[in-house]
């Protein structure tokens, strides 16, 4: 195969893996109904005039399955990092106690858990728009380089090929994401 060609599908490879790793943050992000640092360590805190995450400022830990416990290494943040929750849309109620943010996750409702779902689903989707978009992509280089004369019509209908078979293959990581995610989100 054509080094050209092997660059492009290196490429759309590595692309597509980029997206389902977007896809898969977003997913740790979404709330179940049971603690999880990443819920909250990529919120955003105003610290003296710095944006940092939260992540950077403060240890948080989850002594048990409805708890996180945050502990900034500066007592001072602690006010900072509440507010910080309060205005996230995570509908979480943190408390302080001591030089700690104690933040008890409630049981969701069948009604949220749905709701949550479904914003679940729309970043898989979303994933999937991309993934077709670089086969797209991928699929207008090669055939570029065919009308050009660089490769033959049999390389590129190969090349087009194993960028179908990525597509699918991604494709089908995503529906592996979504079918957990959505288990963990409806298990009560």
């Amino acid at each position: 195969m054509n080094e050209d060609l092997k660059l492009v599908i290196k490429d759309v490879e590595k692309r597509m893996k980029q997206a389902i790793n977007v896809a898969r943050e977003e997913l740790s992000r979404v709330r179940t109904g049971r603690a999880s640092p990443a819920l909250v360590e990529d919120l955003e805190i105003d610290y003296y005039g710095t944006i940092m995450k939260l992540k950077q400022i403060a240890s948080i830990t989850t002594p048990d399955a409805r708890t996180i416990i945050i502990q900034p290494w500066d007592k001072n943040a602690l006010s900072l990092i509440e507010k910080a929750i309060w205005k996230s849309d995570l509908g979480l109620n943190p408390q302080i106690e001591g030089g700690v943010i104690r933040i008890a996750i409630p049981p969701l409702t069948e009604e949220r858990r749905k709701e949550i779902a479904k914003i679940a689903k729309k970043w898989i989707e979303e994933a999937k728009v991309a993934i077709r978009n670089l086969r797209r992509e991928a699929n207008e280089k090669i055939k570029k380089m065919e009308k050009r004369g660089e490769i033959s019509e049999d390389e590129s209908e190969r090349a087009q090929a194993e960028v179908q078979k990525l597509t699918d293959e991604h494709i089908n990581d995503l529906d592996g994401l979504w079918e957990k995610k959505e288990k963990e989100i409806m298990t009560i």
